[in-house]
Parts: structure tokens; C-alpha cells; sequence
């Protein structure tokens, strides 16, 4: 179970959570280390297939195309997602109304005259109310020992959740992935259904108060749902605006490189060795290292973006998979 559970971290670290640039380095040196053995364990040596094709530009050519090619795709996707943010003032207007009249609800769910302005900030009051709602609930818990037991569990489960996810949205900043990982440990869609599920197995127990409560749990509940989705979809531009530069950044120093040697290095021009490789399998490898690098950049803002879209595609009281928090 515990090996079970380092594997799930690990994972889940590799997948979301680390940086991704962090990310990128690794994988580049394991795919340099990799070909530098490949290279090495080969029964023919590389120097004498580079001296057959007169250089490594047949190894670095194809790169070049591949890294052009591939950057203008990405930063035509990029500008797709940017499109979406342009528009004629009657439909800035509608998203305008639509924000103001969100904030007025949460407002009106906090009894705040104004709710905070930053994402971390507002899903935070919101979790908050949740568990206030969650306390208020588990005081007018019925008399009855079966309705009072499962109240006062549901109850204690969400003020801890609440609780938890409060505390690590505390001090997080937007654009970074903190607040969207914190955002999802709070699992709302189960909390509403189990809610639901309490009113349907213990009605007849309840008290008016406790009706009550129930309804303004699931009414804050559900105005948590649609604040996430929106600080998530958010999230989601930014990362794919950050995807784009980092690939601009990326693909210039690498064709450089890939260039570079595609135009000058052949199987004379490196003769020796260092630590029992040869020298022409340290630099194709690190070439090859380099020339893949805005692919691998690619593949980790990716590889994190659906990873939250798929943990995320059912919004409201429908839970796609059971999972612990986390």
C-alpha cells in the first residue's frame, strides 16, 4: 500500500505538480544519458557511420524543419486562445455583466458588501462559507442517533476539508499552478450529492433548521463549482501563453545549435575520447538533447494542462471516479 502510494506521488508530482522547467531538464538529461549509452553500446562505431555520410548533417537537418514547423504551430494555437479574449464592446459588455452579477452572488452567499478580487482569495472565502454552513448544519443536527451519526460525519468531513483547502489557498498566487492544485483538492461534486443523499435518507428526521442548513451548504457548494471552472479555464490561457514563449524562447538557441552542427562537425573533427566514450557521441547526444528540447517543453505544459482537464471534466453533483484527496 505504502509502495502504492510513493508511486501515486511520484507520479502525480511528474504529471502536475513539478515545475516545468524542472521537468524539461530531466527529461533532457535522461534522454541525453540515454543516447550517450545507445552510442556507446552500438557494435559500430559512430564515428565511422558519420565518416560514411560525410558529417552529422543527415542526424541534425531533419531537426531543423521539425523544431520551424513545430514552433508555428504552437504559436498558431496560441493566438487561437488569445482570439477568444477579442471581441466587439456588446460582447465585452455581456462578459463584463456576467462577471459583476457572479461577484453579486458571491457577495450575497459571504454577507460581504465586496468579495476579494484575487482568484486564491475568493475560492478561499468560498470554502470558508462552505464550512460555516458545514458548522451551522452539524448544530441542527436532529435528535435522532442514525441522522444525528451521518450529519455530524458529513459535517466534520467538510469543515476539515474546507478547512485544508483554505489554509494551502492562503498567500497563493494566480499564474502559478498552486492555486488550481489547491482549488481541485476540494472535491465539491461529492460533497453535493452526499448532501442530497442525507436530505433523501434522513428527511423525515430533520428539523426546519436543518433543512436550512442543508440548502445553503449545497447553495455554497454550488457556487464553488462554477468560481473553480472559471479560475481553471483562466489558468489554462495562461499556461498556453507561457507554452508559447517558452517555445519561442527555446527554439531559437536550439536550431542554433542543431545548425551549428549540422554545418561543422564530422568524423575527423572529433577524434578522442572523455570518461571512455567518444567525443562524437557526447556532442551528437547533446545535439540531439538540444534539438529536442521545444518538444519536450511542449510535452510538459501539455502533459499538465490534460492532466487537470481530464481530473476536471464534469462540473456540478457528478462524480466521474472516486478518488482521495490529493
Amino acid at each position: 500500500m505504502l509502495r502504492s502510494n510513493s508511486i501515486r506521488e511520484v507520479g502525480s508530482w511528474l504529471l502536475v505538480r513539478a515545475n516545468r522547467w524542472l521537468f524539461t531538464g530531466i527529461v533532457l538529461v535522461v534522454a541525453f544519458f540515454a543516447l550517450v549509452a545507445v552510442g556507446q553500446l552500438r557494435p559500430e562505431p559512430v564515428g565511422r557511420i558519420v565518416e560514411s555520410h560525410g558529417g552529422v548533417a543527415f542526424l541534425f537537418t531533419a531537426f531543423v524543419g521539425a523544431i520551424v514547423t513545430g514552433t508555428s504551430i504552437v504559436v498558431t494555437v496560441a493566438q487561437l486562445v488569445l482570439s477568444q479574449e477579442l471581441g466587439a464592446v456588446g460582447d465585452q459588455r455581456e462578459r463584463m455583466s456576467g462577471a459583476v452579477e457572479f461577484r453579486r452572488d458571491v457577495e450575497a452567499l459571504l454577507e460581504d458588501e465586496v468579495a476579494p478580487a484575487e482568484p486564491a482569495a475568493v475560492l478561499a472565502a468560498l470554502v470558508g462559507a462552505v464550512e460555516t454552513r458545514a458548522d451551522r448544519l452539524s448544530e441542527a443536527a436532529p435528535v435522532d442517533d442514525a441522522a444525528s451519526r451521518a450529519i455530524g460525519a458529513y459535517a466534520d468531513a467538510v469543515t476539515d476539508d474546507a478547512r485544508t483547502t483554505a489554509s494551502e489557498l492562503e498567500g497563493a498566487e494566480f499564474g502559478t499552478y498552486e492555486v488550481i492544485r489547491h482549488a481541485l483538492g476540494f472535491d465539491y461534486s461529492r460533497r453535493i450529492v452526499d448532501a442530497r443523499w442525507l436530505r433523501a435518507d434522513h428527511g423525515d428526521a430533520l428539523s426546519p433548521d436543518a433543512e436550512t442548513a442543508i440548502e445553503e451548504l449545497i447553495e455554497a457548494l454550488t457556487l464553488y463549482g462554477p468560481a473553480r471552472e472559471h479560475f481553471k479555464t483562466l489558468y489554462f490561457q495562461w499556461a498556453l501563453i507561457d507554452l508559447s514563449r517558452a517555445i519561442l524562447f527555446v527554439s531559437v538557441p536550439a536550431l542554433l545549435v542543431v545548425g551549428t552542427l549540422a554545418t561543422t562537425v564530422d568524423a575527423a573533427a572529433l577524434p578522442g575520447s572523455t570518461l571512455g566514450v567518444d567525443d562524437l557521441v557526447w556532442v551528437i547526444s547533446a545535439g540531439f538533447a538540444v534539438g529536442l528540447a521545444p518538444f519536450v517543453v511542449f510535452f510538459a505544459y501539455v502533459l499538465r494542462i490534460t492532466t487537470v482537464a481530464k481530473r476536471t471534466l464534469s462540473m456540478g453533483p457528478f462524480v466521474l471516479h472516486d478518488r482521495e484527496r490529493g
